[in-house]
């Protein structure tokens, strides 16, 4: 039986850093607010003139390297993204094209901060299905581009930057093992874009009513996060006879630092054992999943078994039990 697993991870972070006391120059707010209520101390932010395809592309560039992958070896590129470079075409195909991907298909995927999770298990369709070799999946978002720096509830929540993966068939017991990805599109009304789409197209009274920025009621996702991104979690270790002592790391969504530690609290999860990377980078949507593993990928060893899961905009959320695929220093020198 074929199985997907990941066999590499990189990361691309801008240089600049945006720190709460910058933002407090801009926008009435302190740090130790925003400590205190998100657990955020500084976000990366993409330059002017450059979209989410930028990191994204230099995310995939270290990844082929770092992974001995020729470009013409990609079946597939997949890109989850919330801020795409255009309305078309995809940030995916920009992303091949900078890289060189010339023999595969590429498109983007829009699942709010759940892009990744979704994404992963899309991307393990494809594999398992036995007509793809070699697929990458990336996360990279700009969400400065979509942030009110006027805002204090939001402007200090989001960050900028992207993380990537390499997809491989395998016939061993490791990868993505079992999923449970839900929605309900009731929760659209209390975190969305009001305008820029379809519906409210660009116009002057859209950009002087400031409606091509993020809209979010902070409690409703709060209460909603929690709940789910718990009771999925738990659902899915029931269905594998998965305690918390047999996953090595809960992978949550980096949304906001009282979330996670509720929902790790919720399952009952020592901190040790809570992958959380929020304070440097802030909620960087599509990629937070691809960045925890990046930054833990030295601590995973082959079947160490990990929990995956996020809340987006939408409302999606979901988890996943991946099961890992690779020891970092057997597989490529760091």
């Amino acid at each position: 039986m074929i199985k997907a697993t990941i066999t590499g991870v990189e990361a691309s972070l801008p240089e600049y850093i945006l720190t709460n006391e910058e933002l407090s120059r801009m926008v009435d707010t302190t740090d130790e607010w925003i400590m205190t209520r998100i657990g955020i101390r500084e976000r990366r932010i993409i330059e002017e003139g450059k979209g989410a395809s930028s990191v994204g592309a230099q995310a995939v560039e270290k990844l082929l390297k770092k992974t001995g992958t020729k470009p013409e070896e990609v079946d597939f590129v997949l890109c989850a993204t919330v801020t795409p470079d255009h309305q078309f075409p995809a940030t995916a195909n920009i992303i091949m094209d900078k890289c060189g991907i010339r023999n595969g298909f590429g498109f983007d995927l829009n699942a709010g901060c759940s892009g990744f999770l979704y994404g992963l298990v899309t991307a393990a369709r494809f594999v398992e299905s036995g007509h793809y070799k070699k697929v990458i999946l990336v996360g990279a978002e700009k969400m400065s581009s979509i942030v009110d720096y006027t805002d204090r509830a939001t402007c200090c929540i989001f960050g900028d930057g992207a993380g990537a993966v390499l997809i491989e068939p395998t016939t061993e017991n490791f990868g993505v093992m079992d999923s449970i990805l839900l929605s309900d599109g009731v929760g659209r009304v209390h975190l969305h874009q009001k305008a820029g789409g379809s519906v409210s197209p660009a116009s002057h009274d859209t950009i002087d009513n400031r409606e091509h920025f993020i809209y979010q009621e902070g409690q409703a996702v709060f209460k909603w996060a929690v709940s789910q991104m718990a009771d999925t979690s738990l659902e899915l270790m029931r269905r594998n006879n998965l305690s918390a002592d047999d996953i090595a790391y809960l992978v949550p969504h980096q949304a906001n630092l009282r979330i996670i530690d509720a929902v790790g609290k919720r399952m009952d999860f020592p901190p040790e054992k809570v992958m959380v990377n929020i304070e440097k980078y802030g909620n960087t949507t599509a990629a937070t999943l691809p960045l925890c593993l990046w930054e833990w990928e030295s601590k995973l060893k082959k079947g160490d078994n990990l929990l995956l899961t996020t809340f987006g905009a939408g409302f999606t959320w979901g988890a996943a039990y991946l099961k890992w695929g690779y020891d970092p220093d057997v597989n490529y020198e760091l």
